[in-house]
């Protein structure tokens, strides 16, 4: 026998240390995996020989502050296929398609599909579920499912919000509380073979966790009362269309936030123009998606608006603050006044009010009086009480989508701009930042947070999140806000707010008129703001009417409609 070779030798011990090596490499990857990985293989092995039909849990209530629903949930089917257990695919697609009103095409592609599992359907109802579990049809699932539900309808429906076909919510309450409202998915887990064939019968449940529910601020019987004056009001004055809020000013809870015209909850996706509605398959996706979002947009905390003579109250406040002026101090208006050479009209032109207290001032809403005021406080001194009062920020209202106040800068801020501030023109806020500044102005002068989650539930009733909203920032003095308090009281008794007086009742408030941009285009925005009582505000509404036709004015347009608000809610309200 020929004896090796040196190099044959060598060769082969290089092949024996390789082998050696490959082999401690492979001892050290095993060991490795079967001490850090065997739980994660496990499981991938575990997820290849079973499938999984997830369980849609029920979707957090949500109810206003009495526990009245005013989004549920109704239990229905999801109507699903295994492509591998399927054994006729074409008269199963013909069953499907009839009794689910589908297409025929769409359903058998759809069981063509090499998936383990193809939902064809959800938001079934359990009868028509019952009809397809009747026929037996191998690989034809039937599993619980649940749609989301809105009793009330319309009913504050910009601020409430609606869910997709996910169950995820899309705008208002349901978006902004997603995380609490949505629960956890659970399953149902099935034992397959590689080829997704049913091995066993026995099935293993994991249970969904419900969502929480959401309790909030909102009044059901309020809120319908809001409803019905505004839809009156806009109807009546064949206006663009109308607001009314109403919230706690001493804590920020709001109990109506009412919006004419509205939309159907139940079918978001139905647009509520009839003239939109009869063009509807001639207008693209694009304009569409456009159209449904100017439909479910909430104005109260999206759109900015010249305030007008609501406004003044943040000026008198701030004059009286500022100790400029009294409610005794004495002002002219002779129908007009010359700013930075410009003349700037009172509402009552060419008539005057003549000589009058500041008191007297602000029931005539008399503008000369205002920019006198403001000229007195200075134009840095009146910007940072803009900042004072929240205009330059949100007010955090939980809502997803709020606008911020268009303001001037304060370099920007000559004779002119003042003039026009003090009676709230040449910028722009949201109705909802209005209510927050006009509450401080009668609370005792604390900023607050309008908002409406009060608490989370769970199924059985136990509270599991109170919340908690800041209303103690302090950016008035309490005698500043008692002296507002006594002035607009005398504006609903005395003054331009008279319609909105009712017997037996303290109410304050202020009128407003304004003129949209462009100036001379002859569209206005009625509004009135009140609290009561007065000595001790509860409740504070803002009703707002955009472009009323014919008469315009803020106190005879909305005037009326706040006095019938009022005499339903006031009563109910402070019981």
């Amino acid at each position: 026998m020929d004896r090796i070779s040196f190099n044959g030798r060598r060769r082969l011990f290089f092949i024996l240390l390789l082998s050696a090596a490959a082999l401690a490499a492979l001892s050290i990857r095993l060991g490795y995996i079967m001490l850090t990985k065997a739980e994660e293989y496990q499981q991938l092995a575990y997820d290849q020989q079973t499938r999984d039909r997830l369980i849609t849990p029920k979707r957090g209530k949500i109810l206003d502050r009495n526990g009245v629903e005013i989004a549920a949930n109704e239990s229905v089917s999801a109507v699903s296929v295994i492509h591998a257990q399927v054994k006729d695919k074409e008269g199963t697609a013909k069953a499907l398609s009839e009794i689910l009103e589908l297409d025929y095409d769409d359903v058998l592609k759809a069981i063509n599909e090499r998936v383990a599992l193809k939902r064809i359907k959800t938001k079934v109802d359990n009868e028509t579920a019952a009809k397809i579990r009747s026929l037996d049809l191998d690989g034809v699932m039937i599993d619980e499912d649940v749609e989301r539900i809105y009793p009330y309808r319309s009913m504050a429906a910009q601020v409430i919000g609606f869910v997709g076909k996910d169950n995820q919510g899309i705008i208002g309450l349901e978006s902004k509380y997603e995380e609490y409202l949505k629960g956890e998915k659970g399953k149902i887990l099935t034992l397959t073979d590689s080829r997704g064939r049913r091995v066993s019968d026995s099935e293993e449940r994991v249970e969904p966790t419900d969502g929480l529910n959401l309790v909030t601020s909102l009044d059901v019987v309020m809120q319908q009362y809001a409803e019905q004056e505004i839809q009156a009001a806009v109807e009546a004055k064949n206006a663009k269309s109308g607001i009314i809020i109403s919230l706690n000013p001493q804590n920020g809870e709001i109990y109506a936030m009412a919006q004419y015209p509205s939309f159907d909850l139940n079918e978001p996706f139905v647009i509520n123009d009839v003239t939109l509605a009869e063009n509807w398959d001639s207008y693209t996706q694009q304009e569409k998606n456009d159209f449904l979002n100017k439909m479910w947009r909430n104005k109260a905390i999206n759109d900015t608006y010249e305030p007008g003579s609501t406004f003044k109250v943040v000026t008198a406040s701030t004059g009286l603050e500022e100790g400029v002026i009294t409610p005794e101090t004495q002002f002219n208006c002779s129908g007009s006044m010359t700013v930075g050479g410009r003349q700037i009209k009172c509402w009552r032109y060419p008539r005057s009010h003549g000589t009058q207290t500041f008191t007297v001032g602000v029931q005539n809403s008399c503008n000369p009086v205002f920019m006198q005021v403001a000229e007195r406080i200075g134009a840095e001194t009146f910007y940072e009480y803009m900042v004072k009062f929240g205009f330059n920020e949100k007010t955090g209202i939980d809502l997803n989508g709020e606008a911020v106040g268009i303001l001037h800068k304060k370099e920007d801020i000559g004779p002119v701009e003042l003039a026009t501030m003090s009676f709230g023109q040449t910028f722009q806020i949201t109705p909802i930042q209005l209510l927050r500044a006009a509450a401080a102005v009668v609370n005792g002068g604390r900023l607050i947070t309008p908002h409406f989650a009060v608490e989370l539930k769970d199924s059985d009733g136990y509270i599991q999140k109170v919340f908690e909203w800041d209303s103690d920032k302090q950016i008035l003095s309490e005698e500043t806000s008692e002296k507002m308090r006594v002035i607009l009281e005398s504006v609903v008794a005395e003054g331009t707010g008279s319609k909105a007086k009712i017997e037996g009742y303290r109410i304050g408030g202020k009128t407003a008129t304004s003129q949209k941009l462009p100036r001379g285009s002859g569209k206005y925005i009625a509004s009135f703001m009140t609290f009561a009582p007065a000595d001790n505000p509860q409740i504070m509404t803002l009703v707002l009417i955009d472009e009323p036709q014919g008469m315009y004015y803020g106190g005879s347009v909305a005037g009326p409609v706040m006095k019938d608000y009022l005499s339903n809610i006031l009563p109910y309200i402070l019981k």
